[in-house]
């Protein structure tokens, strides 16, 4: 991946603490919503990284076995997905269209193996809390005025690519500059 930097890590201060503000989203106006989820995943990106492989790292400590038949299913579900994303054109479009049907589905069909399998707690447990938590927060957390200068610029295409923008973009998704005020 050439040209994808890691970005910089934020304090815990900025991120949780006392200069950071809360407040619950306008469910009234989605795009606005969805607006602040990306822009704060593009921001915390990192912090975001650890703060997932923290969660996930506990509850695998808790169930080793389940834990891994999860990965090994999820593994496989997206690994099917990306195969045929690259390799059927309808797939793509599809794919480019309906980036949350996409997902959504996705997810599903894990779900639906995995309890299958029989190891649904720990897959919600280590797989979900980490996502549970990167979209409350993201949705929760006000930006400031260093996390708009950053949503413009990624928008703009004057910063480089970072893992969190090269994901989102899989998926089709990306801020929209209408919404950064």
């Amino acid at each position: 991946m050439d040209g994808v930097e890691i970005a910089p890590f934020r304090s815990l201060d900025e991120f949780l603490m006392s200069s950071s503000r809360f407040q619950v989203p306008d469910f009234n106006d989605p795009g606005k919503w969805g607006n602040r989820i990306v822009s704060n995943l593009l921001y915390y990106q990192t912090n975001y990284i650890l703060s997932a492989v923290i969660i996930f790292l506990l509850i695998t400590f808790l169930n080793p076995g389940e834990m891994i038949l999860g990965i090994i299913t999820m593994a496989s579900i997206f690994g099917v997905l990306y195969y045929l994303s690259f390799n059927q054109v309808p797939v793509k479009n599809f794919k480019k269209a309906h980036p949350m049907v996409v997902m959504i589905s996705t997810f599903c069909i894990g779900y639906f193996l995995i309890y299958q399998i029989g190891c649904v707690i720990a897959f919600f447990l280590g797989v979900m809390m980490p996502v549970v938590f990167i979209v409350a927060h993201a949705s929760l957390r006000l930006r400031n005025i260093k996390n708009k200068v950053t949503s413009v610029a990624e928008n703009l295409g004057v910063s480089r690519k970072t893992p969190m923008a090269v994901f989102l973009d899989e998926w089709g998704i990306e801020p929209e500059v209408k919404y950064i005020n």
